[in-house]
């Protein structure tokens, strides 16, 4: 696929058919991945990269820890959202609760939405990205770079994916499942699969801000 292509249809899924990504296909991707660009050279980024029951297993565990336990991030998450930020945010989460019928007072059905991220919505694999955290920002910074090749790659191989921040809100969890050393942290993690193309929530699409509004040219 161009480049092109591949930016302006890529979206974000949140339901997976159970047909595993065959391993050849998974090594490709992840190796157009590897070519992100980083600081220095580090290349600070590392996968554990979950198929079959190693999939099933952290889903299992990470969901009952999370209905019993605070999350505990690597990374400090936001301090705030106002302005621009909030209304992005808001149009994204009411385009998903209406794509499933699920009305803003419904605390319960939002609540049980909400646990999917820590099944991966049924994806049959789940790449958990770390960086090395004596790079600090930097580190982190670079692995985002990667994370948008590996969904952009995974794309264009015909794979879906979408990018998963709450599953390193309880870091110290999947540290533990894993094995994870201390001096790695966990950024995020990624799921992949083939969709459900019958899902309703496959159906809804995130807008993007003009260029007017995000760049300023200097001349």
């Amino acid at each position: 696929m161009q480049l092109s292509d591949v930016l302006a249809q890529r979206w974000s899924c949140r339901a997976y058919r159970a047909e595993p990504v065959p391993d050849e296909t998974l090594r490709d991707v992840l190796s157009l991945a590897q070519r992100t660009a980083s600081w220095c050279n580090t290349q600070p980024w590392h996968v554990h990269l979950l198929s079959g029951d190693a999939t099933r297993e952290l889903a299992e565990s990470l969901t009952a820890h999370v209905q019993a336990h605070a999350p505990a991030s690597d990374l400090p998450t936001p301090q705030e959202y106002t302005g621009v930020y909030q209304h992005r945010r808001r149009e994204s989460g009411f385009a998903l609760y209406e794509s499933l019928g699920i009305e803003r007072t419904d605390m319960a059905a939002r609540g049980a939405q909400m646990l999917k991220n820590f099944t991966f919505f049924g994806a049959p694999h789940v790449a958990i990205v770390t960086t090395d955290a004596a790079q600090g920002v930097y580190g982190a910074v670079d692995c985002g770079g990667y994370v948008a090749n590996l969904l952009n790659a995974a794309h264009a191989y015909g794979v879906s994916s979408v990018a998963q921040a709450a599953v390193a809100m309880y870091s110290d969890h999947v540290r533990q499942v894993l094995g994870i050393a201390d001096d790695r942290l966990v950024v995020c993690a990624v799921a992949l699969g083939y969709p459900d193309e019958e899902h309703p929530v496959n159906g809804f699409r995130t807008t993007r801000a003009s260029l007017d509004e995000s760049v300023t040219f200097v001349r």
